[in-house]
């Protein structure tokens, strides 16, 4: 069965906010940590939902955490975030050739509409799911269900994209198609391990996958 539906995660995927996210990361931890940590320890906290994430770094402070976190995200923004080669070409023919888009995401809804507001993606997908709108967050499969039900499309007309393990588990566990994408900051590998169906070198290679 052909591909008809296509789903995004949005941060590391779409769109580039890893050194934002680092940089936010980095000045929470500066507040609330109980020691520096490395570049790579923080890359372990990109991609699972924030509040799980800073709970690891101090269990008693989550929420003040959490607002630290967002103040610093939100304010540096627009100097970090754009987005990545290919992508607004990509989906913008996607979207002519009359593929359902949606984006799934770990992340709040206020911030996902600055990011894509600012990298001109805004308008072009279907539905957005973010982690205000559902119970469990990926690797659950919820979210991705939530984005198939809206977009009324089965699972095997779907393909399910993303830079993370969240977002090829949620995928294989709603029964999608995945792809990763292999500019995921983690390094390719870790999404090689599980097997998605595709692996992205660029984003334009979707058109060629879906017959775009």
């Amino acid at each position: 069965m052909s591909i008809r539906t296509i789903l995004f995660d949005l941060d590391g995927t779409l769109i580039d906010t890893n050194e934002l996210i680092i940089a936010s990361f980095q000045h929470t931890i500066e507040q609330y940590g109980s020691r520096e940590y490395k570049r790579e320890e923080i890359l372990d906290f990109i991609g699972p939902p924030l509040k799980e994430s800073l709970a690891k770094i101090n269990p008693d402070q989550v929420e003040a955490m959490v607002d630290t976190y967002r103040k610093h995200n939100i304010e540096n923004h627009n100097q970090y975030v754009k987005a990545y080669d290919g992508v607004v070409e990509t989906i913008q023919k996607l979207k002519s050739a009359g593929f359902r888009l949606g984006i799934v995401t770990t992340k709040m809804r206020h911030t996902v509409t600055m990011g894509l507001e600012l990298t001109n993606l805004d308008g072009l997908f279907e539905t957005v799911v973010t982690l205000d709108d559902v119970t469990h967050a990926k690797p659950h499969p919820e979210p991705v269900q939530q984005a198939l039900k809206t977009l009324d499309t089965a699972p095997s007309e779907a393909i399910m994209v993303g830079d993370n393990t969240h977002d090829i588990e949620a995928g294989q566990n709603a029964g999608t198609k995945t792809a990763g994408v292999a500019w995921t900051v983690k390094g390719r590998e870790v999404l090689d391990r599980l097997h998605p169906d595709y692996m992205l070198e660029h984003m334009s290679e979707l058109l060629d996958i879906t017959g775009g």
